[in-house]
C-alpha cells in the first residue's frame, strides 16, 4: 500500500525550500504550542494508553525538573469574572479511564518533565503532551516544535524495548472514534482589552484560519452530520459553542480560560484550541504568524467588518465545504467567502506596518490567492492540500471509494502524521523533496538542548541544567530550590529583561543565593 504512495511522491512532485534570508523577517512577539500526541500500543486497546502515555513520559532520559508547581494553575478561571464549579469531560475519553489505572496524585499522573531547552514533557488526560519554551520568533518556534516530535518519539522508543511491543506517535487531533485531543496555541495580549471585543473579533478569523491551517480529515464524527469524504480540519467536528472555559468536551471556538503564566495586572493568555496539529513547517509559521499579527490588531482597538451570524457553524462548513468556495452567512443575511474573511484581516494587519511582519504578510497574502485560484497547488505547503493529493492518488491506483473505503483511507490519513520519519507519510513527502521546509536540521538539534535565548525560557532551562537535583518545584514563572536546607525561590523575568545577560552572569554563581540575588536585580 505504502510504496504506491511514496512512488507517486517521487515521480510527481516537486517542492521547495526557503532560504534562511527570506525568513529574517520574521514577527518578533510571546508565543508557544502545546501538542498532545496520539498514541498507539501494539495490541494494546485504548482502556490501557492512559496508563501507557505516562509510562512513555517516563521514559524520558535526559536531565529534568520537577513537580510541576499546580499551585500556580487555575484552569476554572473564566476571564468573563467567575470561577466555574467543574470542567467539562468528555464521555468518550472517559469509557477508558479505568479505576484501576489512575495514578494516586495529579503530580504521578501528569509526571512532568521540565526540559533543559525550557519545554514542559508531561502526560495529559492519556496523551503525551510536549509544550514548546516561550518563543519571540517563527523560526525558533517551528524548530522547538519539531524538537518536541522527537523527543517524544525517543520517549516512546525507549517505553517499546522495555515492553518489547511497537508504540507509534501522532501528531494528529483524533482516533477516528469520536475522541479528540488539542493543540493549544498561546499568545501574549493586553489585559486592557475587553473580552467581549476580543471574542468579536477573533471568532471570525478562527472560523476561517483552516483554509489554510487545517491538517486535513477523512470523514466526520459529528453526530448527526451529513456524510464528508473528506475535510479540511481535524478539530472542526469538535466545537460545539462560541465561547467558554472548556477544553476537553464542549469545545469552544473562543477559549475563555484566564490563567496568564506571566503578569496577570497587564497581560492575559490568548489560550487558543481551534488549531490542528500541523505537520508542516511553513503551516505552522503561518497559522501562529497569522495569528499573532490578528493579537497585536485587536490589541490596537480594530473593529472587523465581517461579523458571521454563526462562527462555530461556520467553522464546520467551511471544513466540509467541497467545493472549496467557503461561502458563510454573516449577520447581515449576506454571504461571504472564508478567504475574503482572511483577505479582510490581512489588510488591516499590513496597516499595522509592525516591524518583523513582512514575511507573514507576504506569504499570507499569496497563500490566501493560491486559495482562491485552485487550492491544489499548495501541495508542498499545507498540510490538508498534500494530504489529499496522497490520498487522491492512492484511491484512483487502487480503485477506492471514499464513503465504502473510508476505513483504509483513514489508516493513511493516520500515517501522514505519524512522527517516525521512516514510517510517517509526511516525512515521505520531505525526503522527496515535496514539502516546503522551513528549518534545518542543525536548528532542530540546537532546539533538542538549548531555549530561545530572548525569553525568560534561557533562565528555566539553564537553572534546569545547573540544579535539576535542587528544584522543588517549577513553573512558567519560576522554581522553588533547596540549598543546605534552606528553601528559596527564583522567579523568573518576564518584560525588558537581558536574558542572555542574565544567564552569563548565572554561570558566574556559586550558589543558589547568589543566583537568587542576581534575579531579584534584574
Amino acid at each position: 500500500m505504502f510504496i504506491c504512495v511514496y512512488s507517486w511522491l517521487v515521480v510527481h512532485v516537486a517542492g521547495t525550500q526557503f532560504t534562511p534570508s527570506s525568513l529574517k523577517a520574521f514577527v518578533n512577539s510571546l508565543f508557544g504550542i502545546e501538542t498532545e500526541y496520539g498514541i498507539a500500543v501494539e495490541d494494546a486497546d485504548a482502556t490501557h494508553l492512559v496508563a501507557e502515555s505516562r509510562e512513555v513520559v517516563k521514559s524520558y532520559a535526559g536531565r529534568y525538573a520537577s513537580p510541576w508547581n499546580y499551585r500556580a494553575e487555575d484552569p476554572r478561571n473564566d476571564v468573563r469574572g467567575f470561577h466555574v464549579e467543574k470542567l467539562s469531560q468528555d464521555p468518550t475519553d472517559a469509557q477508558f479511564d479505568k479505576p484501576a489505572d489512575r495514578a494516586q496524585t495529579p503530580s504521578e499522573d501528569r509526571c512532568d518533565r521540565v526540559l533543559p531547552n525550557g519545554a514542559r514533557l508531561y502526560n495529559d488526560h492519556g496523551h503525551p503532551e510536549y509544550s514548546t519554551p516561550e518563543c519571540t520568533d517563527l523560526r525558533s518556534l517551528v524548530a522547538h516544535d519539531k524538537a518536541g516530535e522527537r523527543i517524544v518519539l525517543e520517549c516512546a522508543k525507549r517505553r517499546a524495548e522495555v515492553l518489547g511491543k511497537s508504540i507509534e506517535i501522532f501528531k494528529n487531533n483524533t482516533d477516528f472514534h469520536g475522541a479528540s485531543y488539542g493543540t493549544h496555541e498561546s499568545y501574549l495580549l493586553r489585559r486592557g482589552v475587553a473580552w467581549d471585543d476580543v471574542v468579536h473579533n477573533l471568532a471570525p478569523f478562527l472560523a476561517t484560519r483552516i483554509i489554510y491551517a487545517g491538517a486535513g480529515k477523512v470523514g466526520t464524527e459529528d453526530k448527526g452530520a451529513p456524510p464528508c469524504p473528506y475535510q479540511l480540519s481535524q478539530r472542526a467536528d469538535f466545537f460545539s459553542v462560541l465561547q467558554s472555559v472548556d477544553t476537553l468536551h464542549n469545545r469552544p471556538l473562543v477559549n475563555t480560560r484566564d490563567e496568564t503564566h506571566g503578569d496577570a495586572r497587564r497581560f492575559r493568555r490568548l489560550h487558543v484550541i481551534a488549531g490542528d496539529a500541523n505537520m508542516s513547517e511553513y503551516a505552522t509559521a503561518l497559522r501562529v504568524g497569522a495569528t499573532n499579527l490578528v493579537a497585536a490588531l485587536i490589541e490596537s482597538g480594530w473593529q472587523t467588518p465581517v461579523a458571521l451570524r454563526d462562527p462555530v457553524r461556520a467553522i464546520k462548513h467551511v471544513s466540509r465545504d467541497q467545493t472549496y468556495k467557503w461561502m458563510i452567512e454573516t449577520t447581515d443575511n449576506d454571504s461571504i467567502s472564508a478567504v475574503d474573511v482572511q483577505r479582510a484581516y490581512l489588510r488591516a494587519c499590513r496597516e499595522l506596518e509592525l516591524p518583523g511582519s513582512e514575511w507573514v504578510l507576504n506569504e499570507w497574502e499569496e497563500t490566501l490567492d493560491a486559495l482562491a485560484d485552485d487550492p491544489m497547488n499548495l501541495h508542498d505547503r499545507l498540510d490538508w492540500v498534500a494530504k489529499k493529493s496522497l490520498l487522491d492518488d492512492f484511491a484512483a491506483s487502487e480503485e477506492l471509494d471514499w464513503t465504502r473505503d473510508a476505513a483504509t483511507l483513514q489508516s493513511l490519513d493516520l500515517a501522514y502524521h505519524n512522527v517516525d520519519p521512516e514510517a510517517g507519510l509526511y516525512y515521505g513527502l520531505v525526503e522527496a523533496g515535496a514539502m516546503t521546509t522551513l528549518v534545518d536540521e542543525t536548528e532542530i538539534e540546537a532546539a533538542l538542548c538549548d531555549p530561545p535565548a530572548q525569553t525568560r525560557a534561557a533562565l528555566r532551562g539553564l537553572l534546569v541544567r545547573r540544579y535539576a537535583d535542587k528544584i522543588k518545584s517549577v513553573s512558567w514563572g519560576g522554581l522553588a530550590v533547596e540549598e543546605h536546607g534552606e528553601r528559596i525561590v527564583l522567579p523568573l523575568p518576564e518584560a525588558a529583561a537581558d536574558y542572555p545577560a542574565l544567564c552569563a552572569q548565572i554561570e558566574a554563581t556559586e550558589s543558589l543565593r547568589d543566583v537568587a540575588a542576581v534575579l531579584r536585580k534584574a
